[in-house]
């Protein structure tokens, strides 16, 4: 009987077995489907440190120096995140989230709008008051390859688990998402990305984010462009976004829409402890498990091995019942 069984083989299940068995346990996997098969395996990729609570940019610091050292078979480009404001509002929240990071050694910044047309080349400025701009920020070349980096050695049981309480392990994680259940307040909201076929030219270095127009987009290390309505699945959003500010995407055509889930709970914030005796919950992370999965799995293997209760107060399961919920608002 293994002492951990860990239902979902996404980069949360997969990274806690990573960790667990560096603590000496042994785990098994379960999955429906298989390693990455699904939201884990539609995600870009993306790793940032930019974040408007304390303790996300606390876990995204230590995350990105883990894959640092990760031997994934996968590179990490710190290609920067530049987060655009069209509006003092927008700034102002920006400048209180860079005042928060920087005091926790994330080296962001307030950046101008002549600052932003010199990071990002060809990039139109007429609308753009300021940003937020960290060049530590990055994406992977090849994401599903370092979910995978984790399984090794894993043992991968692919099968549906219909009842956790069947499952002959002393102590049982459920990490699946959308799908974990247990009555917990995670909700499934689909979000899309469009793709455009690999393009050798280079058009657009770091990720752009523009919330007041729900766009984003990046030119990927395979050679793609990424380009997302972060409302819905619009081209209509994703080609008023492009004319606006990079007007060098203007004739790349998107043929590829992959659509995935975004496990949300009402604070943005992951749900990470112990629901009852034996049994755990590592879910609702919002759609940035990939960015936060290292530093929250270490400290959940370390609380299951040691038997140590909530690992991360702040994403405690019972949190909701006790309200004056902290949100994180720098959900993209």
């Amino acid at each position: 009987m293994p002492d951990v069984a860990i239902v979902g083989a996404g980069v949360t299940g997969l990274s806690l077995a990573y960790f667990l068995q560096r603590a000496g346990a042994e785990v098994v996997v379960h999955d429906r489907a298989g390693i990455a098969a699904g939201a884990s395996g539609v995600q870009p990729g993306g790793v940032r440190q930019q974040w408007s609570t304390e303790v996300n940019c606390r876990l995204a610091r230590e995350s990105v120096e883990f894959y640092a050292g990760f031997d994934s078979g996968a590179r990490l480009d710190r290609c920067g995140y530049l987060f655009v404001a069209l509006g003092e509002e927008s700034l102002g929240r920006m400048r209180a989230d860079v005042a928060l990071q920087n005091g926790l050694g994330i080296p962001s910044r307030i950046v101008d709008a002549d600052e932003i047309a010199e990071l990002v080349p060809g990039m139109r400025v007429d609308s753009v008051l300021g940003g937020a701009w960290c060049g530590e920020d990055g994406y992977f070349d090849k994401p599903q390859t370092v979910v995978e980096a984790f399984a090794r050695g894993v043992r991968v049981v692919i099968e549906e688990v219909a009842n956790v309480d069947e499952l002959d392990a002393a102590t049982v994680v459920v990490a699946a998402g959308a799908d974990s259940g247990l009555g917990l307040p995670i909700a499934a909201e689909p979000r899309h990305l469009f793709l455009s076929e690999p393009i050798a030219e280079r058009l657009v270095e770091p990720l752009v984010v523009v919330g007041e127009r729900s766009f984003a987009a990046k030119h990927l290390a395979n050679g793609r462009v990424l380009a997302g309505d972060l409302a819905g699945d619009s081209r209509a959003t994703v080609a008023r976004g492009i004319e606006e500010f990079l007007p060098a995407l203007s004739y790349v055509p998107f043929p590829i829409l992959a659509s995935g889930i975004y496990d949300l709970t009402p604070d943005h914030q992951p749900i990470v402890g112990p629901v009852r005796e034996g049994l755990w919950v590592a879910a609702g992370y919002s759609g940035h498990g990939f960015m936060l999965a290292p530093a929250i799995s270490r400290r959940l293997a370390d609380a299951i091995v040691a038997s140590g209760g909530a690992p991360i107060p702040e994403f405690d399961p019972a949190r909701f019942d006790a309200g004056g919920l902290a949100a994180e608002r720098a959900v993209i």
